[in-house]
């Protein structure tokens, strides 16, 4: 009996390690995970990394993320765009390749979108300008329903991001 006693809490022991081990190992959700958007635009395929916040209450445009600063795109870490042939972006060439991706929002009137060439910066806080291979304007539309992600959707006419109440389409031929 004093064996079966002893074999049943050595059991109970085990597996009780097993499971707090175990769950050491579970890692929350990140809070902004990473995402993918890719597609062809004429014969150039697009691909744009990047981490996905959510609105989650919070004033977005003017609050969170502040008017006339250049803004990562994204979350966690700079947003990239990769275009494998050379493209014309709001009706300005850009070069085949990796680029890091910003904005800059405005209250009202067109926002700034950036290509910059410095990718092996994923700090979005050491952005600099004189890296930059094309800054474009570009209008934004009012969305009909809040999008609760951040999201980019590539279509034949470019691509856009969208959040909150606010789309920010880029034209790409």
């Amino acid at each position: 009996m004093k064996n079966k006693i002893k074999s049943i809490v050595a059991l109970l022991f085990v597996a009780t390690v097993s499971l707090n081990a175990a769950a050491q190992d579970a890692k929350p959700a990140p809070a902004s995970p990473a995402a993918t958007a890719t597609g062809k635009v004429g014969g150039a395929t697009l691909t744009i990394n990047y981490s996905s916040p959510a609105v989650k209450g919070r004033t977005i445009w003017g609050g969170l993320q502040k008017y006339d600063a250049v803004w990562r795109a994204g979350a966690n870490k700079t947003t990239t765009f990769e275009t494998d042939k050379d493209i014309t972006v709001q009706g300005q060439k850009l070069p085949a390749g990796k680029y890091n991706f910003f904005l800059i929002p405005k209250e009202s009137g067109t926002w700034t979108a950036i290509f910059n060439k410095e990718v092996a910066n994923t700090n979005p806080f050491n952005y600099k300008e004189a890296q930059d291979q094309l800054r474009v304007d570009v209008k934004t539309k009012a969305l009909k329903e809040t999008q609760e992600r951040l999201v980019y959707k590539v279509d034949n006419k470019g691509f856009a991001l969208e959040w909150d109440k606010i789309a920010v389409p880029v034209s790409v031929k």
